[in-house]
């Protein structure tokens, strides 16, 4: 972080002026006083905007990963500013969420402008009839569908298919399809 190298930055609370009487008038002891505020200035400035930086919307772009570290976020540096402050901002929301289809769709939205239709291969099945036949074995594969949330939009396949896998149970695979609109069945966001 670069607090410090602001120049000319003015100190709100000037060490010559609460000198004693004696010293008001030394220009020693002024110029001394000022080349102290000079050093202090950045440090008091940042304790007076203190509460601002554990805002992410309001804490400055090179805090941002260290606030994200805080919570166990990793916003990828690549990503514009607006888009890194936001996930850190629901950063809580999501970790709530994670490991199910809810919160998958929810990063994806977030994170690369799409609706997503999530089908999960884990072959967790159950039946409401007694005796039902066995459900098939499971495929193994999460199939994640995205379509972009304003038409015209292009998908980032690549980030699509990254962003899913990092949320993806390790013992499935992950296959993204990039679809030009919703599928012909509801979106599914149950958890």
């Amino acid at each position: 972080m670069t607090r410090a190298a602001i120049p000319g930055l003015p100190s709100r609370y000037p060490i010559g002026d609460l000198l004693p009487a004696l010293y008001a008038d030394d220009d020693l002891a002024q110029r001394f006083t000022a080349g102290l505020d000079t050093v202090l200035a950045p440090v008091l400035s940042t304790l007076d905007n203190l509460p601002a930086y554990f805002d992410p919307s309001l804490a400055p772009a090179d805090f941002l990963p260290w606030l994200a570290s805080w919570i166990g976020v990793e916003a990828d540096p690549a990503w514009p500013v607006e888009l890194r402050r936001a996930v850190v901002a629901r950063a809580v929301e999501l970790h709530r969420w994670r490991g199910t289809r809810r919160g998958l769709v929810e990063r994806l939205r977030l994170c690369c402008g799409v609706h997503a239709d999530v089908r999960d291969g884990g072959g967790a099945t159950w039946s409401a009839e007694a005796g039902a036949a066995l459900p098939p074995p499971p495929t193994g594969e999460l199939l994640v569908r995205v379509w972009p949330v304003r038409e015209g939009v292009a998908v980032d396949a690549r980030r699509v298919l990254d962003v899913a896998t990092a949320s993806c149970p390790v013992h499935l695979t992950c296959r993204v399809e990039v679809l030009p609109g919703p599928p012909g069945e509801p979106e599914q966001t149950g958890s």
